[in-house]
């Protein structure tokens, strides 16, 4: 059975930090794309940061300078560090696996889906 857990959300004040983990479990094969993403209430996800194959990562823009995504292959784990958090960090962060072997930042590309994990950022 397929399985993304996440854990490490939880409540801090502006400023603070957080460190994020997803663990993928059932996989056959490697993982070649894993991503964060973050969503609020009423609006679309959004991507986050992507580590695609061993060692490329991605950090979009709006959390580039304060947000990292690393990538623990044997454990088949990702992480997301996250820095200097503001309250508009505040949301719902899923990790979800992409395993067509393909570079993707749109949600619909990837396969599976962590249940996610809630980050509030208190001013």
């Amino acid at each position: 059975q397929v399985q993304l857990v996440e854990s490490g959300g939880g409540s801090v004040q502006a400023g603070g930090s957080l460190k994020l983990s997803c663990t993928a479990s059932g996989f056959t094969q490697a993982i070649p794309s894993m991503a964060w993403f973050h969503q609020v209430p009423g609006q679309e996800r959004q991507w986050v940061a992507v580590a695609f194959s061993t060692t490329r990562t991605y950090h979009r823009g709006t959390w580039s300078a304060r947000f990292r995504i690393s990538r623990d292959n044997r454990e088949n784990t990702i992480y997301l560090q996250m820095n200097s958090l503001a309250p508009t960090d505040t949301g719902m962060y899923y990790c979800a696996a992409d395993t067509s072997g393909d570079l993707s930042f749109g949600p619909s590309s990837y396969d599976y889906w962590g249940q996610g994990t809630q980050v509030t950022v208190s001013s």
